[in-house]
């Protein structure tokens, strides 16, 4: 899951797939897919967490839990990867624009 400050532009990233994980990394286009690059924090309710600062634009990321590659099953957007497998998609907008769109 995904979801944009609509004020700051701040993306926060929140996986929810397993709770007993124990380590689980972001990665994506935006970090040159490097699996280290981004460890996501756990927080009370279980899920992990990540905050970051994206312009505006089209994203693909998956997380990494405990070394296994997995898309986010909350994703409302996949495209498939040159793996075989899938990529989730997040769409950053513009701060304070509700629209949907890459409107400035």
């Amino acid at each position: 899951m995904v979801i944009q400050d609509p004020k700051s532009g701040q993306v926060t990233f929140i996986c929810a797939i397993n709770p007993a994980a124990k380590k689980v990394f972001l990665v994506g286009d935006f970090n040159e897919w490097n699996p280290a690059a981004r460890r996501m924090v756990k927080v009370k309710d279980g899920t992990f967490r990540a905050k970051m600062d994206l312009e505006p634009g089209r994203y693909e990321y998956k997380f990494v839990v405990d070394e296994l590659w997995i898309t986010d099953p909350d994703s409302v957007d996949h495209i498939s990867n040159p793996y075989g497998t899938m990529n989730s998609v997040v769409e950053v907008g513009f701060p304070g624009c509700d629209c949907g769109c890459d409107c400035e």
